[in-house]
């Protein structure tokens, strides 16, 4: 029924020449018949090869460069059923060069993803399962009412948004990125694969990281080693399948030269990559790596690039490891992880730097928390305590036991296309 609901016109808006009326009387949004027809064949090619990580590069994408202050003052009367202020009018002349309908498909995309975007990822921050926008208008013989979006957080039928995926994409970002900005760490699951990642999720888990161990073993791969970067991507395009941030685990790039990382991050879809400094026979050198990561941070700013210090648990001195973090956040990295951080003191000095990446150890969250720590990693703990639970499992079942498991009926709902993204 709600989607007989959402295929219904929209309701009509007024014309106008100038402001918001232009504005609202332009775009496809609310437009109707051929009107509409025409208006989305126009706005689905201005954005058929747009790949952005945030809204500011959308909106160089789309001609308007500079204009998010003046797109964060039309967006509250947008709706026909919300007041136009005269700051929202003057906002749209600013940007309304000529008053035509590819301006203002160019001004309506943007103004969309601004809404769309900053309440998709407050709601993914958070873990809210609820549509970010609750409720759309159509218009009936009776009148205009109002359908629920439940199910359909970007609508459906003839006026389905028709940048989901960029959306998506970029509220994904923004809400990992404000994961690592609260008062308690974010506790990051590293998962192996699809089924994996998807049970995590389902336990509440609001963010997704992969493990390259845990990668590269499942396919009989040594890790550490850059063999597996075909694995590695394979799973990361999966995983923006699910309907929360992914970061994915790039070892060092596999042995990519940095600008082909970078083309690499910017297409991969995932909120966040880990990059390491370590390289499978020693580590590079911090001019090497800060190189890396300018590269990734140029092409795909609203990427949260974790840069991977592996001095410490090399036994190199602390005030290497902190120069390093330090030259790396210079270079645009926006966190810093230290595998092997284990000392309160240490953890404190470089928590000061950049929101901090440990491996879970034996202090809780909270306490970690109180040292400044943002993000907790599992590493490759899930994976190897999957294979000795598998083992167990197996010895107990020859030993004349069953033990308790998920059924296959949860398995398959686990990975049924129901559970993942809209914008998948």
């Amino acid at each position: 029924m709600t989607e007989e609901l959402l295929s219904l016109p929209v309701p009509h808006v007024p014309a106008g020449d100038r402001g918001v009326t232009w504005l609202r009387a332009t775009v496809v949004r609310f437009s109707n018949d051929t009107e509409h027809t025409r208006r989305r064949a126009l706005t689905t090619k201005l954005i058929e090869n747009v790949r952005a990580t945030t809204l500011g590069e959308l909106a160089d994408a789309l001609n308007l460069p500079g204009s998010l202050d003046d797109i964060a003052l039309i967006a509250p009367s947008y709706q026909p059923h919300e007041p136009v202020t005269e700051a929202a009018d003057a906002a749209v002349e600013r940007l309304a060069h000529r008053h035509d309908e590819e301006t203002a498909a160019r001004i309506g995309l943007l103004v969309q993803a601004w809404s769309a975007t900053h309440a998709l990822a407050e709601h993914l921050r958070t873990g809210n399962p609820a549509p970010p926008v609750p409720i759309t208008r159509r218009a009936t013989e009776d009148g205009v009412i109002e359908v629920s979006l439940a199910g359909h957080p970007f609508g459906h039928g003839p006026h389905a948004c028709p940048g989901q995926q960029l959306a998506t994409t970029i509220a994904k970002n923004m809400a990992f990125r404000a994961m690592h900005h609260q008062d308690e760490p974010l506790v990051l699951p590293n998962a192996w694969d699809y089924a994996s990642a998807a049970a995590l999720h389902a336990a509440g888990f609001r963010a997704i990281g992969t493990t390259s161990l845990g990668v590269a073993a499942a396919h009989g791969i040594t890790d550490g080693m850059g063999l597996a970067g075909e694995q590695a991507v394979a799973l990361a395009w999966l995983l923006t399948d699910l309907p929360c941030p992914v970061t994915v685990d790039l070892e060092s790039g596999f042995g990519a030269a940095p600008a082909e990382v970078a083309e690499l991050v910017a297409g991969l879809g995932a909120a966040g990559v880990n990059l390491e400094d370590g390289r499978p026979h020693g580590l590079a050198t911090p001019e090497e790596q800060v190189k890396l990561i300018s590269a990734v941070k140029e092409r795909a700013p609203g990427v949260f690039l974790n840069a991977r210090v592996d001095t410490h648990w090399q036994g190199i001195a602390l005030a290497e490891t902190a120069d390093r973090a330090k030259r790396y956040v210079d270079a645009g990295a926006d966190g810093i992880f230290v595998p092997g951080l284990t000392e309160p003191r240490d953890i404190e000095a470089l928590a000061s730097l950049a929101p901090l990446n440990v491996l879970a150890q034996q202090r809780t969250p909270a306490e970690l928390g109180n040292l400044g720590v943002k993000r907790i990693s599992t590493g490759s703990l899930l994976f190897r305590a999957a294979l000795q639970h598998t083992v167990a499992t197996a010895k107990a079942v020859r030993d004349g036991g069953v033990p308790q498991a998920f059924s296959y009926a949860e398995v398959q709902e686990l990975i049924s296309p129901g559970t993942r993204s809209d914008a998948g």
